[in-house]
């Protein structure tokens, strides 16, 4: 079924030319699709407003068409959904309410055992299984590292579960909100679930950081609420140009064209 928007319909050469951006999506197709109907919808409302034209940026030198578009769209966000630049008074909130984001030097030394989730496992025997062990681990510690190289499905098996020292950032988010919360001596009392399985977790040494001062990160810090400001403003704008559209042949989801916005592949 073609794909039309606004009453022009997506050609298959646009969609030869956009897919190869979109290679590393779940649906290179769909997010290809998606990307080009955001684009016909903001271009439609830019010529609408009578945004205009750029010029060239060189004398002599005429801009391709996709990048003239592009300017056209730059120039229609910026003008219909510009975002506030983040103040003082908003910085030192952000900065205050996430600590954890600006210390240095903060380093930990954990344990892991590692239950495997795999296709073929049967996930309430495994929980089962691991939550057993916990137990008996909560109950004498001292056989944490023979347990994990008799049970642990991570390399790390070999030297009894041991990870080494850990910084903030090396490993996936869930797994670091979790040790990095636990005191030196800790075992998480709970099984710990990540995209990699089931974890039974402790934390062996602690070596505590320092806190940047707000001076030296006031500007990063500016610039990261603005850029998060601008997508917010960004994507409630398309929102509303979409459900504004007679978009027909694609039902888009609002998590769908979200992802392209903040892609900024529009």
């Amino acid at each position: 079924m073609p794909v039309i928007v606004n009453g022009v319909e997506l050609s298959d050469a646009d969609l030869e030319r956009e897919l190869p951006l979109h290679a590393d999506a779940s649906n290179p197709m769909r997010h290809a699709i998606t990307a080009l109907v955001l684009r016909r919808v903001l271009l439609d409302e830019a010529r609408r407003l009578g945004v205009p034209p750029p010029t060239a940026t060189e004398p002599g030198k005429a801009q391709e068409e996709g990048d003239s578009e592009d300017a056209i769209i730059t120039a229609l966000l910026a003008r219909q959904a510009a975002a506030p630049v983040a103040d003082d008074a908003a910085c030192r909130r952000f900065y205050h309410a996430n600590p954890q984001r600006f210390m240095v030097g903060e380093l930990i030394e954990a344990d892991h055992i590692l239950f495997q989730v795999t296709p073929d496992v049967n996930l309430d025997m495994l929980r089962a299984h691991a939550n057993t062990v916990l137990q008996d681990l909560l109950a004498d510690p001292s056989r944490f590292a023979e347990v994990a190289r008799a049970q642990s499905n991570c390399p790390s098996a070999a030297v009894g579960g041991n990870l080494g020292q850990l910084g903030r950032g090396d490993t996936v988010p869930e797994f670091e909100r979790a040790v990095f919360a636990l005191p030196s001596g800790g075992l998480l009392p709970q099984l710990l679930q990540t995209r990699h399985g089931l974890h039974i977790v402790r934390v062996t040494r602690r070596i505590e950081g320092r806190m940047l001062p707000y001076e030296h990160v006031a500007q990063q810090i500016a610039a990261a609420l603005s850029s998060m400001s601008q997508d917010t403003a960004w994507r409630q704008y398309t929102k509303l140009l979409v459900e504004q559209a007679d978009v027909q042949g694609i039902d888009l989801e609002s998590s769908e064209a979200d992802r392209v916005v903040a892609g900024r592949t529009v």
